[in-house]
């Protein structure tokens, strides 16, 4: 394995356009074979085409010194050209923000940085690209052809701008101005304050993966990320009493480099969690790299068996998987869901666990191959029939959900049952988010690109009221048999341009609340990633009460008890596509104030310990019951498999029922008391009690 991702390394430059040098210095080159006589056009045409290269990488000074000069050519062009001057001046203002970003979020980073709305330390103590970038975007926004789309666009940013400057609101026009009532939640909520820095958790990185579980055994939890750029190794921190410590070169991942995204589980059944690693998204061709299957030993050491597992004959770009025992016999399978441009590229995998430690693709035979461009993928059993289920995610073509027969094989039945979309889809997962006994499902929009206008227009008008194109998320409200779109009655008509997400129940109420990471690759894509609580089977967002409303571009989230105060905190993995848009990784620790909750480490006597699939029904002492299927959350992020249950204002579950997954036995546990966390084993009598002492972050 270390062989072929060192190969991956090596044509990086050439083949990925993302974080690859070769594009930047071709621009550069074709600028500097200029002749001095060269049209105008392709004067200005090749510099802009340099200075976007260049931006992509992270040279902001060149990027600028190369606009500048396609600007001052520009002033030739005939007045039918006019808008190239405009787009130039865009681009200014782009680049201007970088410079602000990389001097004050990322050089000078502090847990305020680009949190907004911007204050205290989020505010740039170097406030002069900020001011450089506004006075772009005014200009922009003077040219009277400018479209309703472009003008929202260049209106966000120079609020944006203006803010980072410290001279929002009174420093921008009245007629351009964005009031404090667009960065206001329309509900309270605790503020969540960004330790990361603190503790030892704000790795330094482009978009990638996030896991969050005990993976060396001793009771605690620890925190695993990757990162997409294929020349950065995983990391692994491991929680040393309230402290992370990166110990991944110690923990076997040396050299184990790149993943968008990364899912955990026991796949072998021996007792420990180990970690798939998901290579290749986003790069076509030039992204067939192996995906890592990394065996843990049970003390947090780390054994890439790919191959021996099965799992590298047949590589395909991938960012989304999902364990489950699909056949019920015990252990664990998996499906990969591939980005394929039509049938015969890149088939998705379903990937039988033999029971050996390998796996062998039957998703020809179980006809879930999809033959579509899929970006989430989650298993659930939507109509209790005792087996999993399958939704996937797909981009543009509709979305599938795969009805298991029983049999071994799945059958679509997403048209018929109305849950298509989105039609540009990205995360997912399925959840009872109402609490009453039946499985929902959440399917997220991602970003369709546009040549001209920037998504980001979308997400803007949509709290203004204004009119665009963005679709919603979709919001399956499940019966047991089918759905029916609950989107809009729940609180969720919103566009979100999502990536990663996951969900959590962070005040203890009993009502699982979620959180979005959001964005797309293009720098301008700037928005807020979104905290939606939910308030008994309504959300709202409270993105901007919270604290946790990011600008950066969020990847993988994970809620987890972290520093077992018994609450739960949040994690995202931060950072762009671009080699130019890394950024630092942030944990949001949890204030308290809430419920009390219990915790459960459920574990099945098969080869599948996890007990992944289980379904748990927590019972309050107030007569409220709590509906929980065991797994890791969302499509893109990892939670814990120790089950979270707000009590609220109660002090214990009377009474937790759990079906496990293979055998669909029933079995009864309980009391479990508030503050606590218990350990229920399959045909085991009782539930038995594990030691949870306060492990207080210690904060550097």
């Amino acid at each position: 394995m270390l062989n072929a991702l060192a190969e991956v390394v090596r044509q990086t430059d050439a083949n990925n356009v993302y974080v690859g040098d070769g594009p930047a210095r071709a621009a550069r080159a074709a600028v500097e074979a200029l002749s001095a006589d060269a049209p105008a056009v392709e004067q200005v045409r090749l510099r802009f085409l340099a200075a976007v290269e260049a931006l992509r990488m992270g040279r902001n000074d060149e990027a600028l010194d190369l606009l500048a000069a396609a600007q001052t050519r520009a002033t030739t062009l005939p007045p039918a050209l006019a808008p190239v001057t405009r787009q130039l001046t865009w681009w200014q203002g782009i680049a201007w923000l970088r410079v602000a970003e990389t001097r004050n979020c990322a050089e000078a980073h502090s847990a305020q940085s680009c949190i907004l709305p911007l204050q205290g330390g989020g505010v740039h103590r170097d406030a002069g690209p900020a001011r450089n970038a506004a006075a772009a975007f005014l200009r922009v926004l003077d040219d009277p052809r400018l479209t309703p789309p472009e003008a929202l666009a260049a209106r966000w940013l120079l609020n944006i701008a203006a803010m980072a400057a410290g001279e929002w609101p009174e420093g921008v026009p009245a007629q351009q101005r964005l009031g404090p009532e667009i960065f206001a939640s329309k509900a309270p909520a605790p503020h969540f304050r960004d330790v990361a820095a603190e503790v030892g958790l704000d790795r330094f990185d482009l978009s990638g993966g996030a896991v969050i579980d005990d993976f060396d055994g001793d009771g605690d939890l620890d925190v695993i990320t990757s990162s997409w750029h294929p020349a950065q190794a995983l990391a692994f921190f491991r929680n040393e009493g309230g402290r992370f410590v990166e110990v991944g070169d110690e923990a076997g991942l040396r050299g184990l480099t790149g993943g968008l995204n990364l899912v955990h589980a026991d796949y072998d059944g021996d007792g420990d969690l180990d970690v798939l690693v998901l290579r290749g998204a986003w790069l076509g061709d030039a992204g067939r790299h192996p995906n890592s299957l990394l065996q843990n030993d049970g003390r947090g050491h780390f054994t890439d068996v790919t191959f021996a597992a099965g799992l590298g004959e047949v590589n395909w770009p991938t960012q989304t998987a999902a364990f489950a025992d699909y056949d019920r016999d015990g252990d664990l399978d998996l499906y990969i869901g591939n980005e394929s441009r039509g049938p015969g590229d890149a088939p998705s995998q379903l990937f039988a666990n033999q029971g050996d430690g390998t796996f062998i693709d039957v998703a020809v035979k179980a006809g879930v191959t999809n033959d579509r461009f899929a970006k989430g993928v989650a298993f659930g059993d939507f109509d209790d029939d005792g087996d999993p289920d399958l939704y996937v995610s797909n981009q543009p073509d509709a979305n599938r959900l795969y009805r298991n027969e029983g049999d071994g094989t799945f059958v679509d039945v997403a048209p018929v049952l109305g849950v298509t979309s989105p039609s540009i889809g990205f995360p997912t997962w399925i959840f009872d988010y109402d609490d009453d006994g039946h499985l929902d499902l959440l399917a997220f929009n991602g970003y369709e690109t546009h040549p001209i206008v920037p998504p980001l227009w979308n997400v803007v008008a949509d709290p203004l009221g204004l009119p665009h194109r963005g679709e919603p998320m979709r919001l399956y409200h499940g019966d047991g048999k089918g759905f029916s779109d609950a989107t809009a009655v729940a609180g969720l008509k919103v566009h979100t341009l999502a990536m990663g997400c996951n969900f959590g129940d962070y005040d203890n109420d009993g009502w699982l609340d979620f959180y979005v990471g959001t964005g797309y690759p293009d720098y301008d894509g700037l928005m807020p990633n979104r905290l939606f609580h939910n308030l008994g089977g309504r959300f709202v967002d409270v993105s901007y009460a919270s604290g946790m409303a990011h600008l950066q571009k969020g990847h993988g989230v994970s809620f987890a008890d972290l520093d077992q105060d018994g609450d739960l905190d949040v994690f995202i993995q931060l950072g762009g596509a671009y080699a130019g848009d890394g950024f630092h990784d942030a944990l949001f620790e949890n204030p308290g104030g809430g419920g009390a909750a219990v915790f459960v480490d459920v574990v099945g006597a098969d080869r599948n310990r996890g007990a992944i699939g289980a379904r748990l029904v927590g019972t309050r002492s107030d007569g409220r019951r709590l509906h929980r299927v065991v797994g890791t959350g969302g499509s893109f992020g990892g939670n814990p498999l120790r089950q979270h249950f707000g009590l609220g204002a109660t002090d214990r579950l009377s009474r937790l029922e759990v079906r496990w997954p293979a055998s669909g036995r029933w079995q009864t546990f309980g009391p479990l008391l508030a503050g606590k966390r218990y350990r229920v084993v399959e045909g085991a009598a009782q539930a038995v009690e594990v030691p949870y002492p306060p492990l207080p972050f210690v904060k550097r």
